[in-house]
């Protein structure tokens, strides 16, 4: 750690696991209820429970995004954070706005906006906590050195931000209601947060590889000049049933197409710098999260995306279990291994515990990544099914999720390994302590001596 400041990173990246238990805990519990219907039917309805797993999913990695900018643009800019209260006050907000909204949801207050179900306050919570963010990272950043990874950084987390503002939009109009909402989430996971993860991924192969900066620069910006080109219009593949134009069925057909671009840059990306780099780094496991981020983001948001982005094949695939599939590996891939690899690189310099014992956390990583992939199968296949039963074959709804069952029960096995891996993450990072080297000598002979 070169600034004292670093240190607030920590305990966005405590908050944040936190709440990733949570998160895969409230999975694990959804995915049941698909094998057993009426389990908590009347204590925990199975809206709720999905509510709380995708919005704790949001709000962790939004913590992890938060909490890897305060490490690594004070050591980008090589100077101290502008403010670090500012910081403390910004992770205070988010928490008690987060455990506001999690108390509404179990009391049947919410929105009802998928994903935005928050109550008022809370997202009013969460603008005064972005509008802090901005202020504080943007005057650090501003008074040190200009790097493009701290750019990218900054450009993707101040339009994450600003089109929050689209969460309050509400029209009468469910047409322009699916407008504005996908503002947020679609520019949110296909255009700005690639631009986080680009910056972060950058700077851990900076670190990790030794390759030069240039180097690392310029493919930055290849993979940021696609993600905004393919991103900003591919939105329009959610514009095809919603009472949209016409028009939109190939706009977003077409530049859905190139969505899978920036996926393949930034994987391709990620083994080049690692052939090309001249650090044999100590952490190998950093480097195993980073690689796996970007080869799983290329498959899951890249390669699954595809698969039923074209408004042809859409038509028939549209809310079925093939949607769960690309979501789950998406997410798991680009942005939930990606902030487990910037925790796994800077959580031990932060907590001074380097070098520590790494073969739990790849454990972690070959579980939680084995259950993604096999989820991620499970529920294509059952997709598939599901789509010609339901949608070619006209059979009813709940008929064809009855013959369903096996899937959904092979989806929950994957789900444990998944928590499983999950577990001991959590315990490897923030439970194992540092190994104590002993010099032997005359305070410490060795055995036998």
């Amino acid at each position: 750690m070169k600034f004292k400041s670093q240190r607030v990173a920590l305990y966005y990246f405590y908050a944040a696991l936190a709440l990733f238990a949570i998160q895969v805990s409230g999975g694990l519990l959804a995915g049941w209820i698909y094998v057993s219907p009426n389990t908590l039917s009347e204590l925990l309805p199975f809206n709720i429970v999905r509510m709380i797993h995708t919005n704790a999913l949001i709000v962790w990695l939004l913590l992890g995004f938060f909490g890897a900018a305060y490490y690594l643009v004070p050591e980008e800019a090589e100077r101290e954070l502008f403010s670090e209260k500012l910081a403390w006050l910004q992770l205070i907000i988010l928490l008690v706005g987060t455990l506001g909204a999690v108390g509404s949801y179990l009391v049947g207050i919410h929105g009802g906006r998928e994903f935005l179900e928050q109550p008022l306050w809370v997202k009013f919570g969460i603008l005064v906590a972005a509008v802090i963010f901005l202020v504080n990272i943007s005057l650090t950043a501003l008074a040190g050195r200009k790097t493009a990874i701290t750019n990218i950084m900054l450009v993707g987390l101040w339009l994450l931000c600003l089109l929050w503002i689209f969460a309050f939009i509400n029209p009468d109009n469910l047409a322009l209601d699916k407008m504005y909402w996908w503002f947020v989430v679609h520019l949110w996971v296909e255009a700005t947060w690639e631009l986080v993860m680009a910056a972060i991924l950058g700077f851990l192969m900076l670190k990790l590889t030794g390759v030069d900066r240039e180097v690392i620069e310029k493919w930055l910006y290849v993979i940021v000049a696609t993600a905004l080109f393919s991103g900003i219009l591919g939105t329009g593949h959610h514009y095809y049933w919603i009472g949209t134009p016409g028009y939109w069925q190939w706009v977003g057909s077409i530049f859905s197409t190139f969505e899978v671009v920036p996926f393949f840059a930034m994987m391709s990306f990620a083994f080049v710098m690692v052939w090309k780099g001249r650090k044999n780094h100590p952490n190998k496991a950093a480097l195993l999260w980073s690689l796996g981020a970007s080869t799983v983001a290329f498959f899951g948001a890249g390669v699954w995306g595809f698969l039923h982005t074209l408004h042809g094949v859409n038509y028939y695939t549209h809310g079925t279990q093939v949607t769960a599939a690309h979501g789950h590996l998406a997410f798991y891939g680009a942005y939930v291994a990606l902030n487990l690899a910037m925790f796994t690189y800077a959580m031990p310099v932060l907590r001074g515990r380097d070098p520590y014992n790494q073969v739990l956390n790849m454990a972690s990583f070959w579980l939680m990544t084995g259950g993604m992939a096999f989820m991620t199968f499970t529920l294509t296949f059952a997709g598939t099914i599901q789509t010609h039963m339901q949608r070619v074959l006209g059979d009813y709804y709940m008929v064809v999720q009855d013959d369903l069952a096996l899937f959904y029960l092979m989806r929950f096995g994957s789900g444990v390994a998944v928590v499983l891996g999950a577990t001991l993450f959590i315990y490897s990072t923030v439970v194992v302590r540092r190994r104590e080297v002993v010099t032997p000598g005359p305070a410490n002979p060795l055995p036998g001596e």
